[in-house]
């Protein structure tokens, strides 16, 4: 099924040649060489105001399909703006209110465990807990890289059987604060680099990485956004079936065996870390494993 939503917009090509035959007047009129960012941004807004109610409306669709086996809705909306519009939608569309699979929702929901009540956790020997910030989700991510590195990288998981799961480059790194604290690693091998292993001294976490799950030959990979708990380029294993309908039918086996993968892993987690401590020790492991990376590639 698709939310389809009608909405006007001006096309880029359109405003910008507006804006590019307006900029030329302006200049004209006020004998000016050039405009500063003010004057071509009020240009830029009248120019969208002028044209707007003349667009027709443009459709814009949300994928979506619901298990009713896992009571599981799977949408591709990958913003938070999506998500609310969908969520607002199918409750006045259906007065169903749905939830959304975010990490402190999954947290409650699975393990009745409240990730708020979690302090902060510093994986830098370099820096004391109370020093850095972090949500669920990053340091969810953390753990996944350093399980696959340092404990082998193997789930033995309930309905799914035996799968190894890796973390890959690209990284990108984030510490809140003021000034720029968020870097992306994609040249090389952005795993050895010297640059992550100075990134992660530095307080910073993984908020961003591709991820790999594997059974067998079966190969599941995603690039995970830890902040918004969300899967973009999500690509399932091969089909064998040639009919439409009996792909979909194995794609959305593949879709139930990737969902049940991830959020046990995550479940794990949830329970590791708040366990007080078994966590501790972990924070001690993955401070070593922090310290031991490659000091250069």
């Amino acid at each position: 099924l698709t939310l389809a939503q009608a909405k006007k917009a001006v096309p880029a090509s359109l405003l910008a040649a507006e804006c590019a035959v307006e900029e030329v007047a302006v200049m004209e009129a006020e004998d000016k060489q050039y405009l500063n960012q003010q004057a071509r941004s009020e240009i830029r807004t009248g120019i969208r105001e002028r044209l707007l109610p003349d667009m027709p409306p443009q459709l814009k669709g949300i994928d979506f399909v619901f298990n009713e086996r896992s009571r599981m809705i799977y949408a591709t909306a990958t913003s938070e703006k999506q998500l609310d519009a969908f969520v607002l939608s199918l409750m006045q569309t259906t007065g169903v209110m749905a939830e959304v699979a975010d990490p402190e929702n999954m947290a409650a929901k699975t393990e009745s465990i409240d990730v708020h009540q979690w302090p902060p956790v510093s994986f830098s020997n370099e820096l004391e807990d109370g020093m850095v910030d972090g949500t669920a989700g990053r340091e969810f991510l953390m753990w996944l890289w350093y399980s696959s590195e340092k404990r082998g990288g193997l789930a033995n998981i309930p309905e799914v059987g035996e799968i190894a799961y890796m973390v890959e480059g690209p990284l990108t790194f984030l510490m809140e604060g003021k000034g720029a604290h968020e870097i992306t690693l994609k040249k090389g091998e952005p795993m050895l680099s010297a640059e992550a292993r100075t990134a992660l001294l530095s307080g910073k976490k993984l908020k961003k990485a591709k991820v790999q799950f594997a059974r067998g030959e079966e190969v599941w990979a995603f690039t995970f956004d830890a902040d918004e708990f969300i899967f973009r380029n999500l690509k399932l294993p091969q089909t064998e079936a040639f009919d439409r309908v009996g792909k979909f039918q194995e794609r959305m086996v593949l879709l139930e065996l990737f969902r049940q993968s991830f959020f046990h892993l995550y479940s794990e987690f949830v329970k590791e870390r708040n366990a007080s401590k078994t966590w501790k020790e972990t924070k001690q492991a993955m401070r070593k494993w922090v310290a031991e990376r490659p000091a250069s590639a």
